[in-house]
């Protein structure tokens, strides 16, 4: 029995995914990059492979990951660029994309060997999470003014439009591209392609993906560009698992749980935005389910069980591959999840372990 924490990797359910990202790209003529910020486990990348063409990322490291593990297709964008960076940076991408034209003036001559892009900020998106919304006020990210687009049109191919959060709304999305293409048209019509980034919820279930590629056909044959899109959750939605075991048992007037896994170290989003895990739903036993560290908030949500919970039993927290391995931390010294693939053939490969060793890298 492998040792808990870790993640499980399901392949089944990763190629489910892959063959809707498939289907996508065959009735749309998209193009899909796996977007790095959110997964970037690369020992799944064979299996992804072939369902896509390539990464987008979102920092020199993520950029050269792509590279090096992934290969085919890499985009590289950052929200800024360094000079320490850049000739790194364009050594490896196919097209670079510039957050600003502050930037892309700055680094004209650097990056005139390959396509350039710019990113587009819509002034709307779908985000609930003013954290996460890259059209809050005073955003930072992207250019939205026209004119300015247009001064510098010479010198880019295409752009990235990043707006949808988790959308499941295809009428939504329908109505916020139409607004781009009435707002945007002038820098629509004269690029080569545009990615339109991640958030769309297509791997869903129920979600109308024939509706979506009509959509994205339509969108490319009006202004002769290359769509591309960056699914990151819908890569891997539903894919995954934290495996943990019930350390510790107590009743301070709510049953409680205490399990060998951390919110903050080992899905830090879930205090980030406030939410509770994807925790067993089944029984009449409800129990708070809490993390081991020393933070009082570390608590993953409440789980119901058929039956009383035991010291050594296990449970399984769903949807635990995005934005968890990419964000594991050491806090409290806590061991980090080890890192496991369940194969079509029900075998189960250990990937990666961590040790003391390398928390102890981790620091000086």
């Amino acid at each position: 029995m492998i040792p808990t924490p870790y993640y499980l990797i399901d392949e089944d359910r990763l190629l489910q995914n892959m063959r809707k990202i498939e289907r996508l790209r065959a009735l749309s003529g998209a193009k899909a990059l796996l977007a790095l910020k959110c997964f970037a486990t690369w020992s799944a990348f064979p299996t992804m492979k072939p369902y896509m063409d390539g990464t987008t990322s979102s920092s020199l490291f993520e950029l050269r990951l792509g590279r090096e593990k992934f290969g085919q297709e890499t985009h590289a964008y950052s929200v800024a660029w360094s000079d320490a960076e850049i000739e790194e940076a364009v050594s490896y991408a196919d097209k670079i994309i510039f957050n600003t034209v502050g930037q892309l003036q700055r680094y004209d001559s650097q990056s005139a060997g390959i396509e350039r892009g710019l990113r587009l900020n819509p002034r709307f998106s779908t985000s609930s999470f003013d954290l996460a919304d890259p059209a809050r006020p005073f955003s930072r990210l992207g250019e939205w003014e026209v004119n300015k687009i247009l001064g510098v049109i010479d010198r880019i191919s295409g752009v990235m439009i990043h707006y949808n959060c988790e959308n499941r709304d295809f009428d939504l999305f329908d109505q916020q591209l139409t607004r781009i293409e009435d707002e945007f048209g002038p820098v629509l019509e004269r690029l080569q392609w545009v990615s339109l980034g991640g958030g769309i919820h297509f791997t869903g279930d129920d979600y109308p993906l024939e509706e979506l590629a009509a959509r994205l056909k339509q969108f490319a044959e009006k202004f002769d560009v290359q769509v591309y899109l960056e699914p990151g959750e819908a890569a891997i939605t539903g894919t995954t698992t934290l495996e943990v075991t019930v350390l510790d048992l107590l009743d301070n007037g709510k049953d409680l749980a205490i399990v060998d896994s951390s919110t903050e170290a080992h899905m830090l989003d879930l205090l980030i935005y406030r939410e509770s895990a994807k925790l067993p739903q089944d029984g009449a036993h409800t129990y708070q389910i809490c993390g081991k560290s020393c933070l009082a908030g570390d608590i993953f949500g409440e789980a119901r069980f058929a039956a009383p919970l035991s010291i050594g039993d296990r449970i399984s927290i769903g949807d635990a591959a995005g934005y968890t391995m990419v964000k594991k931390n050491w806090f409290n010294g806590v061991n980090m999840p080890a890192i496991a693939i369940r194969r079509a053939d029900g075998r189960i490969d250990v990937i990666r372990s961590f040790t003391f060793e390398d928390f102890a890298a981790s620091l000086s």
